[in-house]
């Protein structure tokens, strides 16, 4: 993998490559020739699980549906979501061979040659998930029972973002807790989450702290994007400084209101006809192992004993 010269690092970009090696070498973290892209060991997933105890202690339990999904989603209902007019640069297809045994041996050749031979590769019906919460708004297309829907999701997500800094992972997971109903609903559940968000990162003996913010949005559109977002506080992240005072923290938990977006792309209506408004509350789950293994130390036997037994570690 090829880094950035030595005498242009700042002092934050030594700091992520710290981070990173340190991972590395205690086995946390399995290298791979792409950026971003990890390998994990059996200690960092018991430290996964033992924060996502936590985090589902904090949720709604039995009142919300449960769903998992595999981190890949129809390319007609990604296409419908409009993520790749807003997020390009983040997308992930999924591409395969369809080719006769003609064109296989075509292909060969070409790879045998040293040449490139992805382009025998034929769009398939499938994306890669680039939210957890995004496979479950078609499930809802219609008309909503009386308070709307209250859901659980966990799973991965892809964003093609290569970096050093190990909190910006290509492939993560994210447990969300997202509802879709009235605007007040969405509204409601968005804010009460930035408080007990808080309240989960503090029992994982965290130091967060919740900032108004924005998505990535590509491009000039994208910046309008971006301060309307900011401008209606429709955003609000949990941040914890990963690297001191180098930075302004990094994002572990998400509160958003999506308004009426996913409703109205989908089809979805509450009780009495309206255009149904949903809100989410995501969880990083590797972001918040890291947060937890920057602030107590590498060895879990070690953490502080309130912190192992919320965790049940």
């Amino acid at each position: 993998m090829s880094e950035q010269p030595a005498e242009t690092l700042t002092d934050l970009d030594r700091a992520r490559l710290d981070l990173r090696c340190e991972l590395l070498t205690s086995g946390l973290l399995i290298e791979s020739s792409v950026p971003g892209l990890y390998g994990r060991s059996g200690q960092f997933e018991d430290i996964v699980d033992g924060i996502d105890r936590v985090v589902r202690a904090a949720g709604p339990g039995s009142e919300a549906i449960r769903l998992r999904f595999p981190p890949m989603l129809p390319r007609s209902d990604f296409e419908r979501t409009d993520y790749i007019a807003s997020f390009p640069n983040l997308t992930g297809a999924i591409h395969s061979f369809t080719g006769t045994n003609a064109d296989h041996a075509r292909m060969l050749a070409d790879r045998s040659e040293g040449k490139s031979w992805d382009g025998y590769l034929e769009p398939a019906d499938t994306m890669l998930v680039p939210a957890a919460c995004h496979p479950a708004y078609p499930m809802f297309t219609g008309a909503l029972a009386e308070g709307g829907v209250l859901l659980d999701v966990y799973g991965y997500c892809f964003r093609n973002e290569p970096a050093v800094d190990p909190a910006r992972m290509q492939a993560f997971r994210m447990h969300e807790f997202v509802v879709i109903g009235d605007p007040d609903t969405a509204a409601n559940h968005r804010a009460s989450w930035i408080d007990r968000g808080l309240q989960v990162l503090d029992d994982l003996g965290l130091e967060a702290t919740a900032v108004v913010a924005n998505d990535p949005f590509f491009g000039r559109a994208g910046r309008m994007l971006a301060a309307n977002q900011r401008n209606e506080n429709l955003k609000t992240e949990l941040t914890i400084r990963l690297y001191g005072d180098l930075d302004e923290g990094t994002a572990v938990v998400s509160c958003n209101c999506h308004q009426d977006h996913f409703g109205a792309t989908f089809g979805i209506e509450t009780s009495d006809g309206s255009v149904a408004h949903s809100a989410c509350v995501g969880f990083g789950m590797e972001r918040i192992a890291l947060a937890m293994l920057r602030t107590h130390g590498s060895d879990p036997r070690r953490w502080p004993a309130g912190v192992r037994s919320r965790m049940a570690l």
